[in-house]
This record gives structure tokens, C-alpha cells and sequence, in this order.
């Protein structure tokens, strides 16, 4: 069924795309990896940046790109990787007109009008004409893929054709949520950048900057609710969001014995909110990621089967947006398969 439609919500609070975003929170270790690849001068020519949804991927990545199209594999710039919001480079990525500067994701379908489910082979094929142009002024040439999940197999072949046969001052920054999917060949290829969640206390800090009239314990709620991710957290500081936080919750904790009428109305619900089913499956995989984690701190046994259903539940609502399926088909499959699980396993 064609998804309806839909505006924002106006009370969400405003961040910044990447491309324009010049803070990067708590990811010190990762971007002091890669400002000593950069600035040494023999940075490799794949990166794979892995992590959380939420947590800065693409914001690591944009750093990345416009500090090697303002000075290049040098040390001409500051370590952390930072470029001056007035260099001409910097200017270019925020307002996505840079020519060394390439994004790769799913697109719209022209003739039927929606997003596609995955990166197809014709995307990643661009990269070769990208590649093969003569380099900007900087001398390199930067190609971001988001999400690199999203490829499908003759995507990815093509792709790892690219990184054994990699072309001078070129780069390929590879965002993955679940790197563990791709292809052995194309991680073997990249350098790895792992990106973690952010503690409590950094997130909760760096709320105040979206959430001024918000008080500091109301922000270092939604600190513990969003496991971490700033892009959570955000989603969470809306009226919707929160309630469909609380109703992840819910179907978490009451998954041996699922309400089926409810889920029913929560389905009809998620027809009408803006990204509904896409920001309950965010809220759902993270509340049960972090039972998990806590079960597997106390030495619970049967983990095994939770995390087989947390990767069928990821896939679910991930087949579900860009297949514009109807909400509450997708809740009912996906309570029928947490209530077995929860049976054979017990509760989470």
C-alpha cells in the first residue's frame, strides 16, 4: 500500500545535516585514528565507519571528505580534523555543490515514485566516472555511501571491483550500521572506523544545545532512553516520539502475551505520524538491544535466540519502509515472532 503523504511534526527540534554539521561528539578515538592516516599523508583509500544509528557516522564522514578537499593528504590543517566554516571547501560541502565530493544512497524510483528498497548497481556504478574526472583543486576526490547496508549484491560486487583497482587520491567512506553483512572482501578492503554510543553524561550535554527549555533532568532522560544515539534522542524530545518510545517499551515487556487489538490501533496510529512505522522500529530494536546487554551482564542464558530475533526484527521494518507495507501487518509479524521467541527463550 502506498504510504500517504505526511509533514513533520512542527515541535521536533531542528539538527543540522551532516554535510553542515561541524561538531562531533565523543568520538575521540575514531577521529584521532583517522586525522593520523589523513595526516601522515598515506591514508587508505576505503573506509568503513561503523556504528549505532545516531551516533555520528555521517558527520565523521563529511569531516573526513571536507578536510581532504581543503588540504589533501596533509598536515596543513588542525588535527581534529576541523575545517573553517568561511574555507572555500568547507562552503561547497555544506551546500552539497562540491564537484571532488560524491553521495551514494537509495534513491527515488522516477516512475513510481518511491524510495527505493536498496542502493542498486546503477548508484555505485557512478563511481567510476566520478573517479575517472580530473581532481578539484585539492587533488582528491571523495565518495560517501549511505548506507552501505543498503547495497544489493551486484552493487557490492561492483563496488569491491572498485576498491581492488583503487584510483589515485581517491576515497570511499563506507557507512555501515551492521558491517558484520557486508561482503568479507570489501571490510577486508577498508580501514575500519568504529564509532560508539555516547555515555550518558556527553549526550545529555550536548542536548542543550537542540533543547534549550528543556531541563537538564528531563535531558538526561532522554540521554538513557536513546542507548546512547543523539539521533534517538532527538526523535525522542518530540510528543510523538516519546510515546512511541514508550509503547517500544511496552511491546518489549509484554512480549510472551502481545494485545493484539492494540497493536491494531497502534498500527492505525503509525499510519497518521510522520515516519511512524521507520521511528517505533528504531525504538523497538534499541529497547531490545539493550535488554540483551543487560541480560548478557548478568550471564542469561538463551541469548542466542533474542539476537536471531533482534536481526529478523531489524529486517522486518527495514522490508516494511521500503516496501511502504501497512503498519499493522508489520506489527503483527513481528509481535507473533518476539511472543515465540519469548516462549522458547523467556522473557527479555
Amino acid at each position: 500500500m502506498a504510504k500517504r503523504s505526511r509533514t513533520a511534526e512542527p515541535d521536533e527540534p531542528e539538527f543540522p545535516h551532516p554535510r553542515r554539521s561541524t561538531t562531533l561528539l565523543g568520538q575521540d578515538i575514531a577521529l584521532s585514528q583517522a586525522s593520523r592516516a589523513i595526516r601522515s599523508g598515506k591514508p587508505p583509500q576505503g573506509w568503513l565507519i561503523s556504528g549505532p544509528p545516531g551516533v555520528g557516522k555521517a558527520t565523521m564522514a563529511y569531516r573526513i571528505a571536507r578536510y581532504l578537499l581543503a588540504y589533501g593528504a596533509k598536515d596543513s590543517g588542525a588535527a581534529d580534523l576541523s575545517v573553517p566554516a568561511n574555507d572555500p571547501a568547507a562552503m561547497q560541502v555544506a551546500a552539497g555543490s562540491h564537484p571532488g565530493l560524491l553521495l551514494l544512497q537509495r534513491r527515488e524510483n522516477e516512475k513510481t515514485g518511491k524510495m527505493m528498497t536498496v542502493l542498486n548497481v546503477d548508484e555505485v556504478r557512478k563511481l567510476s566516472g566520478f573517479f575517472g574526472m580530473t581532481s578539484g583543486a585539492g587533488g582528491w576526490r571523495v565518495a560517501i555511501v549511505d548506507n552501505a547496508d543498503d547495497m544489493n549484491d551486484n552493487a557490492a560486487n561492483a563496488l569491491l571491483k572498485l576498491l581492488e583497482e583503487p584510483p589515485g587520491r581517491a576515497m570511499v567512506l563506507l557507512l555501515s550500521n551492521t558491517p558484520g553483512r557486508l561482503l568479507p572482501t570489501i571490510r577486508s578492503r577498508c580501514q575500519r572506523l568504529v564509532l560508539r554510543s555516547l555515555d550518558e553524561k556527553t549526550l545529555a550535554g550536548s542536548l542543550e544545545t537542540y533543547l534549550p527549555d528543556m531541563s537538564a533532568g528531563e535531558r538526561l532522560q532522554l540521554a538513557r532512553l536513546s542507548g546512547g544515539s543523539i539521533g534517538a534522542a532527538l526523535q525522542l524530545a518530540s510528543s510523538e516520539g516519546s510515546e512511541l518510545a514508550a509503547e517500544a517499551d511496552r511491546l518489549i515487556e509484554n512480549a510472551g502475551d502481545p494485545d493484539l487489538v492494540a497493536l491494531l490501533a497502534l498500527g492505525d496510529r503509525l499510519y497518521r505520524v510522520s515516519d511512524g512505522l521507520e521511528r517505533l522500529g528504531g525504538f523497538l530494536v534499541e529497547t531490545l538491544s539493550a535488554r540483551i546487554r543487560a541480560k548478557a551482564h548478568e550471564g542469561a542464558a538463551n541469548l542466542d535466540r533474542w539476537t536471531a530475533a533482534l536481526s529478523r526484527l531489524k529486517d522486518s521494518f527495514v522490508r516494511a519502509e521500503g516496501l511502504h507495507l501497512e503498519p499493522r501487518q508489520t506489527l503483527l509479524t513481528m509481535a507473533r515472532d518476539i511472543s515465540h521467541t519469548a516462549r522458547r527463550a523467556g522473557a527479555i
